[in-house]
């Protein structure tokens, strides 16, 4: 079973999950933002070390651990390694008081029908008892839509309420993210589809059991709130999707409810060039702005 306070941490949303999982695929971008190159690297295990350092620096810094930011998604290999000698998500919790989560899925298939399903996730269920293990709380998974497909949303969403149903059977949260792409002509359209389809799988989530959803800023400011008012959801937190850590915040903090799980508006701007002092400060008012927009509804 979940851990009854970080259960009530997450609840509570008196703040913001910060989502640093950023994978295989999408790390040497995230490393060139951060000023590191491809050429400071020569395999993966040394571009993984480098991420692995970035986000200790991120999770040691002071501003990290004043109580603005309520969890934290990581990558496997961040779950697997240590900061100070304590594994990644008991430091989160024992350490910074961030409740953590870990990204499972393996990524998606080829865009079909305007969405991209989930890959197959080999080893499952070791991964979940071994997360479990490690004091993890809850999961991610991530599917794509790009086109109001009601069939194909249907069908998105029905994979992930079977994955979620999985992770909840290991005594863990699932973070069911089916993300609406913010740039289709018919993204509101899309919404109204995946807000349907949602919630007529939230009845199906067995009782004394709840998810949580990542989902795309919506078009109409609280068109989630059925889902945010709903006792099958323990929180509804919202992705940036590619808006500018600005409009992301502002539109945010129209939707009463939801909170932030920010990747790239929460780490806008900071670099491995930066000194100690100025990496925290830079970091410290990307926080703020986010706290605020998330504690504003």
């Amino acid at each position: 079973m979940p851990n009854p306070q970080q259960v009530e941490k997450i609840r509570k949303g008196d703040g913001f999950i910060a989502a640093l999982d950023q994978s295989g695929g999408s790390t040497p971008k995230a490393l060139k933002l951060y000023g590191v190159s491809e050429s400071e690297y020569s395999n993966e295990t040394e571009m993984f070390d480098m991420i692995h350092a970035m986000r200790s620096r991120i999770i040691k810094a002071p501003s990290f651990g004043k109580g603005k930011i309520v969890g934290a998604i990581l990558f496997e290999q961040t779950m697997d390694r240590s900061i100070d000698g304590l594994p990644t998500a008991t430091y989160l919790w024992e350490k910074v008081g961030v409740v953590p989560f870990l990204k499972i899925d393996k990524g998606l298939a080829a865009e079909e029908n305007g969405v991209q399903m989930m890959k197959p996730i080999p080893g499952l269920d070791a991964l979940l008892d071994r997360a479990a293990k490690a004091g993890i709380f809850g999961t991610k998974e991530r599917s794509v839509i790009s086109a109001a497909n009601p069939a194909a949303i249907k069908a998105v969403v029905a994979q992930q309420f079977e994955l979620g149903k999985t992770v909840l059977s290991h005594g863990l949260v699932p973070i069911i993210e089916p993300e609406v792409t913010i740039t289709i002509a018919d993204k509101a359209e899309a919404e109204a589809i995946l807000r349907d389809e949602i919630l007529a799988l939230l009845d199906t989530i067995p009782a004394g059991e709840q998810v949580m959803l990542k989902l795309s800023l919506p078009t109409v400011p609280n068109f989630y709130k059925p889902l945010v008012d709903h006792p099958k959801v323990l929180k509804v937190v919202a992705l940036s999707g590619g808006y500018p850590r600005d409009e992301a915040n502002a539109m945010l903090a129209k939707n009463t409810g939801m909170i932030a799980s920010f990747s790239r508006a929460l780490t806008e701007g900071l670099s491995a060039k930066q000194s100690d002092a100025e990496f925290d400060a830079m970091l410290g008012a990307a926080i703020d702005s986010i706290h605020a927009a998330s504690v504003a509804g």
